[in-house]
C-alpha cells in the first residue's frame, strides 16, 4: 500500500481498535511520522517511525505525505520542543496551535520547516539530540513532569503514563526508548543492587503474574519520580517503591537498567 503519514496536530489519541470508544494504547505528539499498514472506514491502521508502535487512528487527524518524504523525516534526528508547551503556526493558513514537550521539528531552520507544500513557524525553544546525556539534565526534564495526571496512553504533560514519561524524558536527553515498560526494560546493561544505580538510570517493577508493567526514573539519594496517579516522587528500595503518603510499597521491584 505505501502510504504514509505526519502528525499535524498537537496530539493525536491511538486506538486499540478503529473506534473512539476503544481504549487509548498511545498518543502521536506534533511532528512524529508513520507508515499506514491497514484502513478500515474512517480509521488507518499506524506503525510508528519513531518507536515502531502500531495502533488505529482517526483519518482526519494527520497529513498525508509522500514516501520520498516519509524516508526523509527518518533520516534525520529533528529537534525537539523543550518548553511545556511551544506555539506552531501554519503559516499557509495562518492557523497556530500549541504543541507540548517533545515534539519533533523536522528540518527546522530559524524557526521554519517545511513538510510538503505546508510551512509551520515554531515559537518557543528547542533540543537538539545528540548531544552525550547528562545525569543532572535528565533530572531536571524529570521534574517538569511533576504533578503531571496519570493517564493511560498519555505522553504529555497534561496527561502520562509511567512508560510515556521515561521515553519523553529519554528523548529530550537523545536516547530513544521503546514505548511500552515490557520493551524498555530490554535496553541497557542490568544493574544488581539499587546502590548502584545512579541518578536517570531506570527501574521496573512487576505485578501479581510477574509481568512488567511499571518504569520509574532514579533520583540521587534512592529516590524515585515516577508516574502513578500523578508524576510523583517516592523512596526506592531493594523491596519496591515506598510511599510516604501512604506508608506501604506501592510497587515491587524487579529490575534496574543503566542505559548511559
Amino acid at each position: 500500500m505505501n502510504l504514509f503519514g505526519f502528525c499535524n496536530l498537537s496530539i493525536v489519541p491511538c486506538r486499540r481498535e478503529p473506534s473512539d470508544k476503544s481504549e487509548m494504547t498511545t498518543q502521536l505528539l506534533f511532528g512524529e511520522h508513520f507508515e499506514i499498514l491497514e484502513e478500515h472506514k474512517s480509521w488507518v491502521y499506524i506503525s510508528s517511525a519513531i518507536d515502531g508502535y502500531k495502533s488505529w487512528i482517526d483519518r482526519k487527524q494527520y497529513l498525508s505525505i509522500s514516501k520520498e518524504t516519509f524516508d526523509k523525516l527518518s533520516s534525520v534526528s529533528a529537534p525537539f520542543s523543550s518548553d511545556i508547551v511551544g506555539i506552531i503556526t501554519e503559516t499557509t493558513q495562518d492557523i497556530s496551535f500549541p504543541i507540548p514537550i517533545g515534539s519533533c521539528l523536522p528540518f527546522i531552520h530559524n524557526k521554519e520547516f517545511s513538510i510538503e507544500k505546508k510551512t509551520y513557524n515554531f515559537q518557543g525553544s528547542t533540543v537538539t539530540p545528540g548531544a552525550k546525556p547528562r545525569r543532572s539534565k535528565m533530572i531536571e526534564d524529570s521534574f517538569i513532569f511533576l504533578n503531571s495526571p496519570y493517564l493511560w496512553g498519555g505522553r504529555t504533560p497534561f496527561g502520562i503514563d509511567c512508560s510515556g514519561f521515561s521515553q519523553i524524558v529519554y528523548r529530550l536527553n537523545g536516547i530513544k526508548l521503546p514505548r511500552d515498560a515490557s520493551q524498555q526494560v530490554e535496553q541497557g546493561e542490568t544493574l544488581d543492587f539499587p546502590e548502584e544505580a545512579k541518578p536517570g538510570d531506570l527501574a521496573f517493577f512487576d505485578n501479581e503474574d510477574g509481568a512488567i508493567s511499571h518504569v520509574g526514573i532514579i533520583l540521587p539519594d534512592m529516590q524515585i519520580i515516577h508516574s502513578s496517579g500523578r508524576v510523583h516522587i517516592d523512596k526506592l528500595d531493594h523491596v519496591g517503591i515506598f510511599s510516604e503518603e501512604r506508608k506501604t510499597y506501592t510497587h515491587n521491584l524487579r529490575i534496574l537498567k543503566t542505559l548511559f
